[in-house]
């Protein structure tokens, strides 16, 4: 299987841990990754706010980019990069007249056909036969409460269900771990006004991770570069508000897809994680 691979502004910076884990795990999976030569920023939401043409014009160039290498669908880690790319997609496809505007703006690669964009948990669960995992180190005893945010929520057309996604439960299980009952699994962390309102930013975390820890879970699951940022990085800040403690370590998904794998640490980027995971993982039988 050969994708295109936009990683998006995040997965070179603050969530490099999940560029690191996504390769190493589509490696071991003989899933072909290609990353984009010249990719730019997707605009996020800051670019549709000051001009929507442009914005439009910043995801039809990395579409460009995909079609130009003959490459159909795009593998997008960031919510964010994933939403845009395909907003722009659809609108493209849909209106021709928009698509000829946005063709006379690129000056390298002008769009024809649409590739397709896909979160990296779609196409392991969806593209990949699961009957091929070789699973050297099984999560046996890991209890894991299954996080997804609201890439998997909000955006129509996806390809789990909305209201009660399984896909990454379904991985877990796969992998030897177990899934917690956790009915926050797609509330909104607040990562999206942390700078603004962090007040309230820090009060959805900590509820988040009150209730996972609640329902007896060792780790997180996620999948979100937002996500993983307030779960792990703004931990002790968010639950300081509720006048308690823990460690609860937020992990990708292919972070624990990896060790399940029997993949090690530095290729998993596990060192940068910020709330520590390694005296679980000792605790599990996992060290690495």
């Amino acid at each position: 299987m050969r994708y295109a691979y936009y990683p998006g502004c995040s997965l070179q910076a603050s969530a490099k841990e999940y560029d690191l884990s996504l390769k190493a795990v589509c490696n071991r999976l003989d899933i072909e990754l290609v990353e984009l030569k010249d990719w730019n920023c997707c605009g996020a939401t800051p670019a549709y706010t000051v001009d929507p043409l442009l914005a439009m014009g910043l995801s039809a160039r990395n579409l460009a980019l995909a079609e130009a290498e003959d490459l159909s669908v795009i593998v997008a880690p960031c919510p964010a990069c994933y939403k845009n790319l395909r907003k722009a997609g659809k609108a493209l496809e849909e209106d021709p007249e928009l698509r000829e505007k946005v063709n006379d703006m690129l000056t390298e690669h002008k769009l024809d056909s649409i590739p397709k964009v896909k979160l990296p948990l779609e196409v392991i669960a969806s593209d990949f036969d699961w009957d091929a995992l070789e699973v050297e180190r099984p999560l046996a005893g890991l209890n894991v409460a299954c996080y997804y945010g609201c890439p998997v929520a909000r955006p129509k057309g996806g390809f789990d269900n909305r209201e009660a996604p399984q896909a990454m439960h379904l991985l877990v299980e796969k992998l030897g771990g177990q899934p917690v009952p956790f009915a926050y699994d797609t509330k909104c962390c607040g990562g999206g006004i942390v700078f603004t309102r962090d007040e309230i930013s820090l009060d959805l975390t900590a509820k988040l991770l009150t209730k996972a820890k609640a329902a007896g879970a060792d780790c997180l699951s996620v999948m979100c570069p937002l996500c993983h940022l307030m779960l792990d990085a703004y931990q002790s800040q968010a639950v300081r508000r509720l006048d308690t403690r823990f460690d609860l370590p937020a992990l990708y998904f292919t972070q624990l897809m990896g060790l399940a794998l029997g993949l090690g640490r530095e290729e998993l980027g596990l060192e940068r994680n910020m709330v520590a995971p390694f005296s679980l993982l000792e605790r599990m039988g996992l060290k690495v």
